[in-house]
């Protein structure tokens, strides 16, 4: 039994996906002197009927448009509604409130919610803000978030001792378009999801012109232009193969291969074998599914946008083209199966990469350095005292 106030509070929407199970054992690793107490904000949330049934509306007349366009699925629409954001804060607070004197600190995954609690330092950690996504796909977007809900969301902001981010594009946008004082924001970049298995830098494993697509949205990761630029690529490299995993897309192409979703624990065979990493996305928060790609040296063709050349350089560990250029992505494919000596040099580059700073054990470094800091200096103070309050015009203390 551990000592009051050397337990830390994780909490996040769901415990099922990867990200999840990663930063809980990055955390329990990085932070060997507390007790790690983890909860599913999905799991408090089903214990109540009543909110899950009036939610279901909220879902619906907030992001009416999305879901009906699949751009967002239901499940995660039902957990971005201002209505939802209100009862999960109340719910927190009835939970963890009484028992604050135990907790260390509290640390919550993506900024979904405000799981903080007055008086306990808090942390963020998030790959994305409603602002720069909404920004960067169109305020007429189906995605596009509501004024009211960038509202809750400075509140996550304004209430955390620190916000921990994957991309140095995040930490900017928390800066720019919420305010945040700089030094209450600090990249810690995030680690891989899929168990990395040993994979050959020998230049002959870049022959097998082998193209590999990891996404659950086929539509939303750029699948369809892939496919035309398969079927492109395939008259002058008739061998080369497609396989595609986490969708299901009703293809039906010479040398393609549709495997579905996969358990997680499955993946890096297939990362081992694949000579090229291509996901065209249109959208994209992140994606750990390229960290993966780097963590098995294997160069990418990916889109510039958002976050992705921050890890995935242009003319160094990949290739980047624009959004919907099916031909662009068939030229780019092309380069690189027509030169496995290419290949080589942009995986040992991406991996470089990789073990420097997108890992696990370098984000847990970063991120206990920083917690650590946090509650061992004036912010610990600051903190016992309140909230902290992001400065900005006409704003007033929560």
């Amino acid at each position: 039994m551990h000592p009051a106030g050397k337990t830390l509070l994780f909490l996040r929407v769901w415990g099922g996906p990867p990200i999840a199970a990663s930063v809980e054992g990055m955390l329990r690793r990085s932070f060997p002197e507390f007790e790690i107490e983890a909860w599913n904000i999905a799991s408090l949330v089903k214990r109540r009927p009543d909110i899950v049934a009036i939610n279901g509306w909220s879902t619906l007349r907030e992001h009416t448009r999305a879901v009906l366009t699949g751009r967002q699925r239901f499940r995660t629409a039902f957990f971005a509604t201002t209505y939802l954001f209100r009862r999960v804060r109340r719910l927190l607070l009835d939970r963890f409130l009484p028992r604050r004197g135990e907790f260390a600190a509290t640390f919550q995954l993506q900024s979904l919610f405000d799981a903080s609690l007055p008086g306990v330092p808090h942390f963020v950690y998030t790959d994305q803000t409603a602002l720069a996504y909404g920004e960067r796909i169109g305020h007429g977007s189906p995605r596009a978030y509501r004024p009211d809900w960038i509202e809750l969301e400075r509140e996550i902001y304004r209430h955390a001792t620190c916000v921990l981010t994957r991309s140095d594009d995040i930490s900017r946008s928390l800066v720019e378009d919420y305010r945040c004082p700089p030094e209450r924001v600090s990249c810690v970049y995030v680690g891989c999801n899929v168990p990395v298995g040993p994979a050959s830098g020998a230049v002959e494993r870049y022959q097998s012109k082998e193209i590999l697509f990891v996404g659950t949205n086929w539509e939303l990761k750029g699948g369809p232009e892939l496919l035309e630029a398969f079927q492109r690529l395939r008259l002058s490299h008739p061998e080369s193969r497609l396989t595609v995993i986490g969708c299901n897309p009703a293809v039906s192409v010479p040398g393609c291969e549709v495997l579905g979703v996969l358990p997680v624990g499955a993946l890096s065979p297939y990362f081992q074998r694949a000579s090229v990493f291509c996901l065209p996305t249109r959208e994209e928060a992140f994606g750990v599914a390229f960290i993966e790609a780097l963590a098995h040296r294997l160069p990418v063709v990916a889109t510039g946008i958002n976050a992705i050349p921050e890890f995935v350089r242009h003319g160094h560990n990949g290739l980047l083209v624009p959004v919907r250029d099916a031909a662009a992505i068939a030229t780019a494919l092309e380069t690189l199966l027509s030169d496995p000596a290419l290949c080589q040099r942009y995986g040992e580059a991406g991996y470089a990469h990789f073990r420097e700073r997108y890992n696990w054990e370098a984000v847990g470094s970063r991120v206990r350095k920083r917690v650590l800091a946090d509650l061992g200096g004036a912010n610990r103070e600051r903190c016992r005292q309140g909230f902290f309050v992001i400065a900005s015009p006409g704003s007033q203390p929560p």
